[in-house]
């Protein structure tokens, strides 16, 4: 079982809320309205962990080593909500989100295949960490660029955790495994190609809500997510490339393959889909 030591080595990275994040250190001339939104819109966002783990226990019922991990995944998660969420309490508590606002973001995920969902999750993580990163460089404010680099610290960790259930599961399950996750990984590594950046909370999960079945169709201001990369943080090509590089490192690692490119993932996604008669 992975669950004991991923419980172990999570707890001794758990950071408190209230002895390491700087509440003492803010400065409200450093926050401004536009910004402050950013952070009820990044709680907002972070709360739909909780239908995603709804999904998670749904779909993996015959996995209780995953599902016991989801315990930390989800408190973790929800902990991020919360900080931001006391972040706008202390300092803009007119921006705290209500919780009909929170409520919205929960809604039921179509049942889908658990290895696809394990990559779109870890992808998901990669993609988080580096928004976060960016995120806290184009804060002003000293204490929620903490905060946010704090967040982005954690979304790694959970990364390296997901990756090592889909390592766990190319031992198992082999080319069946690789072909879900090099199918993921292209989804995902090719945002250039579909002109928005993939995540979990822009993907469509509910056949019978679309077209309000993402998560940030749900959020009081559907646009917010594209104006935050765009225009506000600023995530561009180069943020992007980070993104791309980490999903092919670490398919490269799991695959024991080398791809330097999105094409050359997709290659070997070919290859795999015609051995198993996919193609």
């Amino acid at each position: 079982m992975l669950y004991p030591q991923l419980f172990a080595d999570l707890e001794k990275a758990r950071w408190s809320m209230a002895d390491d994040i700087a509440w003492d250190q803010f400065d409200t001339s450093l926050l401004t309205d536009e910004q402050a939104l950013t952070v009820k819109m990044n709680a907002i966002t972070e709360w739909s962990a909780l239908p995603a783990t709804e999904m998670f226990l749904r779909d993996n019922r015959d996995d209780s080593d995953f599902s016991a991990f989801m315990s930390i995944w989800f408190y973790e998660e929800q902990k991020h909500s919360l900080v931001l969420m006391e972040y706008l309490r202390r300092f803009r508590p007119d921006m705290v989100p209500t919780e009909a606002e929170l409520h919205a973001v929960r809604f039921e995920f179509d049942p889908a295949p658990p290895l696809e969902t394990l990559m779109l999750h870890f992808c998901g993580e990669v993609r988080l960490t580096q928004w976060y990163r960016r995120a806290s460089e184009w804060h002003t404010e000293p204490v929620i660029k903490q905060i946010y680099k704090t967040l982005s610290t954690d979304e790694a960790r959970h990364g390296g955790a997901y990756l090592k259930y889909m390592k766990r599961s190319i031992e198992r399950l082999g080319d069946e495994a690789r072909l879900a996750f090099a199918k993921i990984g292209m989804l995902m590594a090719s945002s250039a190609r579909s002109g928005k950046p993939l995540h979990p909370t822009n993907l469509h999960v509910n056949k019978d809500l679309f077209p309000n079945d993402t998560v940030q169709s749900r959020l009081p201001d559907p646009d917010w997510l594209e104006h935050w990369l765009d225009t506000q943080i600023q995530f561009g090509k180069e943020w992007e490339a980070r993104v791309v590089g980490g999903i092919l490192r670490n398919l490269s690692s799991l695959f024991g393959m080398a791809f330097e490119t999105v094409s050359d993932l997709n290659r070997y996604r070919k290859q795999l889909a015609v051995a198993a008669g996919q193609a």
